[in-house]
């Protein structure tokens, strides 16, 4: 009988792991983690220091934590306070602990009766949200308490000074042996300068040593230790044996141990700003939301308002929520969401999303999403997905990595040995054993691959392209095909007024009287039109006695003149002669047009104008296609209208293929023809019909204009809607993998030089 039991649930947990130095700690924290029952893949990403576990969803998180413990590392966690309310004894008390506890990435959950007020550890990623709900649905209620003060922390880079003081004077008596210059220090004061460094500033390394030890593993920090402790411990026995002067080593541990920590302190560096992306987008967020009640306006955390909360925004503040427009106008900046740098205007009914910055009027906003759902969320989880998760070719250069430190002690071993025996200089062979040793950097190919990753989708996510996984950010460069779907992609997916051909001289006094005709009017193609006189920036008179015809068009008076604006049937019914103009509309038709009619009916029954709208091509789609063009890459158009539309609009382009009336199912089909003809494919779509495509493609890139489906399926989403943005995605493909490319060779290069030249003195 066939096994019928379901498969668990997955969830997906991060935290933050302390004391990884190289690539190889990374591939010991993922075999940690691997080996716990419940975890069905484990990523670990060194440069953001933080693991991504998916897991059985009963799996417990002090599995996770004694697991990564055991291999020689720690969890880092973060600490959450809440303020309880409504609790009246101890059994409140375990409670609120057994609610918080309950929530997926709380590790412990302490209450406190007396001060009102829980203290939770969780992990990277869980929300306060969460929590919060937690504590409501236990029968209280929970808010973020405020923040204590900073504990004041020693900064990054007085361990690195302090060590360069104290090696310096170590160092500059080298600089006179050319010259015949005795400049040593007394070996009592050089042994005063070197211990502090040593066993003070270079604690951090002992420290991880002694961590990689315990857990049978080896790292960077033990190669240095080990070394460094074999210079100072030699030095020290050439001290007690009467030596001085130059006959001691104390300035090699001493420079060693500095530039560790410079390179550390660099490294960090490195990582802060790589992660630059990630804060800016977090930043975005407010803590707090004006909200309206029945009583007034009430400002509450964040964490506090609810879908359909009506929320104010007053000039100048950052929305805080993904909202519908319900009243005001005003222009909104979303350039740090959607890389657009002119604000964009919004009227009633228009999207905004939580993040952008409102602009000179006062909005009133229907919240549509908040939290994990929020449109500012979700990038942040995309970006920090992709920065999180490994390429290919990094799991190449793990198992490389992975025997780096056992191969590198043997090979100082071997040093020591044939130096010494066969040369029989003995303090010879210890120093290019140590110099072996502290040569050696595994650190260079554990950062080779996510810090390039990690700055591509960074630089990405501030043009608006943002990359799901690192997998699409390698094969990106590729790409030597690009298919694209018409409608929505390089159209702009609304009506606009396409043509507009007046009988008599003077077309923008005609096409005024249009506008005028259509200014109150909520009808797309109404909107058309008066977009239309505002490009031509024309004075729109008022009409008056406005009357919608069902199904029909409009009828109205301007300046006393009687108007109607509709179709060629109302035309027909109000007896106007359309003949002057038919070639033209049966030419517009045929292009998928969509024409109307302008006529006055009194004092004199006349025809005054041909309106024709259709869905024009984005402004910098034919741009979009050129830089394709000049990057080497073949375009193709695919679309379901007709082949005359398909046509016009690939010969507009500059697309020399297009296929025309293609059904939605068979769409994939297209991309698979072309990948079996051995081309690498990218499919760039905006609808649920383009999805499967956009599956089928070696990379999806979706418009974020268009349908949660599409941005799902995708590996790539731009945020503009933007078709330039394809070949910027492309191009950041190809300059990241470059990049990592360039990493590789000269972290490999830097180790397969430097340890022979170290072994061989």
């Amino acid at each position: 009988m066939a096994d019928t039991a379901k498969p668990k649930p997955q969830t997906l947990i991060s935290f933050g792991v302390t004391g990884m130095t190289c690539a190889s700690c990374v591939s010991r924290v993922e075999k940690a983690l691997s080996a716990v029952p419940g975890v069905t893949e484990a990523t670990v990403n060194l440069a953001l220091e933080q693991a991504s576990v998916s897991a059985a969803a009963d799996t417990p998180f002090e599995a996770l934590q004694a697991a990564v413990q055991k291999a020689g590392y720690d969890i880092r966690l973060e600490t959450v306070e809440l303020a309880i309310a409504g609790m009246t004894c101890a059994s409140c008390v375990g409670r609120v602990e057994k609610a918080l506890q309950n929530v997926p990435g709380v590790v412990d959950a302490s209450v406190n009766l007396a001060t009102e007020q829980a203290t939770v550890h969780i992990s990277a990623g869980t929300e306060l949200r969460a929590l919060t709900q937690a504590v409501h649905q236990a029968g209280y209620e929970a808010r973020a308490a405020e923040a204590a003060a900073p504990r004041k922390r020693v900064p990054e880079w007085l361990p690195v000074a302090l060590s360069a003081v104290l090696a310096t004077p170590l160092v500059l008596p080298m600089f006179g042996m050319p010259f015949g210059l005795d400049w040593a220090l007394p070996g009592w004061l050089q042994w005063l300068l070197a211990t502090p460094v040593q066993f003070i500033l270079g604690a951090r390394f002992y420290r991880a040593a002694w961590s990689a030890v315990r857990a049978g593993t080896g790292n960077m920090d033990l190669l240095v230790a080990l070394g460094t402790s074999a210079a100072y411990g030699l030095s020290v026995y050439q001290l007690l044996n009467g030596h001085g002067g130059h006959a001691l080593y104390f300035e090699a541990a001493a420079v060693v141990i500095t530039l560790v920590l410079l390179g550390k302190w660099l490294e960090t560096r490195a990582k802060r700003q790589t992660t630059e992306a990630i804060r800016a987008l977090q930043a975005l967020r407010p803590e707090t939301a004006r909200v309206r009640r029945d009583s007034g306006e009430v400002e509450v955390p964040l964490a506090e308002v609810k879908e359909g909360d009506l929320v104010v925004v007053r000039p100048g503040e950052r929305v805080p929520v993904d909202a519908e427009l319900v009243e005001g106008q005003s222009h909104v900046d979303e350039s740090l969401i959607t890389g657009e740098s002119l604000p964009v205007s919004k009227d009633v009914g228009a999207h905004v999303v939580g993040g952008s910055v409102n602009g000179e009027g006062v909005l009133l906003l229907r919240t549509v999403a908040v939290g994990a759902e929020s449109t500012l969320n979700r990038i942040i989880r995309m970006v920090e997905s992709a920065q999180a998760k490994k390429a290919p070719i990094q799991r190449i250069v793990d198992r490389v990595s992975a025997v780096f430190v056992p191969v590198v002690i043997v090979l100082a071993l071997l040093t020591l040995l044939l130096w010494g025996l066969i040369g029989g200089n003995w303090e010879q062979a210890l120093l290019n054993a140590v110099a072996v040793l502290v040569i050696a950097c595994p650190c260079a190919l554990g950062l080779a691959t996510p810090t390039a990753i990690m700055v591509g989708t960074g630089s990405a996510a501030r043009h608006g392209i943002l990359i799901k996984d690192a997998e699409a950010l390698e094969h990106g460069h590729k790409i030597d095909t690009v298919v694209f779907d018409k409608t929505g992609t390089l159209t702009v997916g609304k009506p606009e007024l396409v043509a507009f051909e007046a009988t008599g001289d003077d077309s923008d006094a005609t096409l005024s009287l249009a506008a005028a005709l259509q200014a109150s009017s909520e009808h797309p193609l109404a909107h058309a039109v008066t977009a239309a006189a505002e490009a031509r920036t024309l004075s729109v008179p008022k009409a008056s006695d406005l009357k919608a015809i069902a199904g029909r068009g409009i009828a109205g008076t301007v300046d006393k003149q009687e108007l109607v604006l509709g179709s060629s049937r109302l035309m027909q019914e109000r007896h106007i002669d359309l003949s002057a103009l038919e070639p033209r509309r049966k030419q517009l038709e045929s292009e998928g047009r969509t024409v109307s009619w302008l006529a006055e009916v009194a004092p004199t029954p006349r025809l005054l104008a041909l309106l024709a709208f259709g869905d024009t091509l984005k402004p910098h789609a034919k741009r979009a296609v050129a830089q394709l063009h000049e990057m080497g890459i073949h375009t193709v158009l695919l679309t379901g209208d007709n082949a005359g539309s398909a046509q016009q609009v690939a010969e507009q382009l500059g697309i020399a293929e297009f296929r025309a009336e293609v059904l939605p199912a068979d769409k994939a089909d297209e991309v698979t023809r072309l990948r079996d003809a051995g081309r690498h494919v990218a499919m760039v779509g905006d609808g649920i019909n383009d999805a499967p495509a956009l599956a089928a493609a070696d990379i999806g890139i979706a418009m974020a204009t268009g349908t949660d489906v599409a941005m799902q399926t995708a590996g790539i989403t731009l945020m503009r809607g933007d078709p330039a943005l394809v070949a910027a995605a492309i191009d950041i493909s190809r300059r990241s993998y470059s990049k990592i490319r360039q990493n590789l060779f000269w972290a490999f290069a830097y180790n397969a030089a430097g340890i022979p030249l170290a072994a061989f003195g």
